[in-house]
This record gives C-alpha cells, sequence and structure tokens, in this order.
C-alpha cells in the first residue's frame, strides 16, 4: 500500500455511473483488510437484486457490516468503503430523522485508516417536483459539499471515468 493514501476520500458520480466499482478499485489496490460499509436496505426485488449484485462484483475478501443509519462507528481497521451516502441519507429520511452530518464527518476525521466515502451527484438533474425529494435534494447537495471539502482526495465518476476533483491520486492507484 502506498504510504500517501488519502485519509479521506470521496468518489461522486449520477447513478449507474462507475462510481462504485472505482471506489473498490481504489480499495482494492491500496493492499489493507477490506472494510464494506454497506448502507443500501432492501425493500423490494428490484433494490435486492442490485445488491446481490453488488455483493457479487465485489468478490471475496471484505468485511461486511450492514448499516443503514450509522456507518461512522463501524469503521474498519484496514481501509473501509461506504457505499453509499446517498443511501444512508434516504434511510434516515425514510425513517423521519436527519443524517448527523457533522457527526459522520467528526468520527472520519477521529478515524486513523483511510475511507473511501460514495455518493451521488444529484444536483445535475432536474428540480424535484415534490417537497420530500427537494429536501432529499438539498440534503444530499450539502453532505457533498461538507465531506468534499473535509476529503483530502474527490473523485468525480463519469460513464466510468474517473476525473479528480481535489487532490492527488497516489501512484499505483486506478
Amino acid at each position: 500500500m502506498s504510504s500517501d493514501f488519502p485519509k479521506l476520500t470521496l468518489v461522486l458520480g449520477g447513478a449507474n455511473s462507475g462510481k462504485s466499482a472505482y471506489a473498490e478499485a481504489l480499495c482494492i489496490a491500496a493492499g489493507l483488510q477490506k472494510t464494506y460499509i454497506a448502507t443500501a436496505q432492501s425493500f423490494d426485488d428490484e433494490m435486492a437484486a442490485k445488491i446481490k449484485h453488488h455483493q457479487i462484483t465485489r468478490g471475496d475478501g471484505w468485511h461486511t457490516r450492514e448499516c443503514p443509519l450509522d456507518f461512522a462507528t463501524q469503521l474498519g481497521a484496514g481501509i473501509t468503503l461506504v457505499d453509499c451516502l446517498t443511501m444512508w441519507i434516504s434511510n434516515h429520511l425514510m425513517a423521519q430523522t436527519t443524517p448527523d452530518a457533522d457527526a459522520a464527518i467528526a468520527s472520519l476525521d477521529a478515524h486513523h485508516a483511510p475511507v473511501v466515502c460514495v455518493s451521488n451527484e444529484t444536483g445535475l438533474g432536474v428540480v424535484p417536483d415534490n417537497a420530500l425529494a427537494r429536501r432529499f435534494r438539498t440534503l444530499q447537495g450539502r453532505i457533498n459539499q461538507q465531506m468534499a471539502a473535509r476529503a483530502d482526495l474527490v473523485i468525480f465518476v463519469a460513464a466510468g471515468l474517473p476525473m479528480v476533483l481535489k487532490g492527488t491520486l497516489p501512484k499505483g492507484m486506478p
């Protein structure tokens, strides 16, 4: 593992942009024990299939922790992948609670090992037509901005192609 691997990396992108696959490749390239924080919950067959697909494509060698509401207390000893902040926010809205981004960022700051967070960039689409969707978009945008401000490395993925927005990829990283 490169000793200069960023402590906090944020990987952004649209839905099905390749951001999760890219974040997984970063974690694998780090050469450390890998923890996968799964924030998604399976409420229907479509989501169950998506979760299963992620598990299969991720492969072995990951210690998985399911954390729909409180991922920040479950970070691993090696490198941790939080996939994803978007589902974490959605889970809170469904539970009628507000995600505490400040507490999550404080936990990430206090954590001793690298963390890679995945999040959807929702600011590129149309204005949602209902209050809940607009609240979600506002929360997502605010939390993405907070995470990006704190992150050492921010990467935007479009069509599977990574673009570094902030920081520098360590040598040997995809």
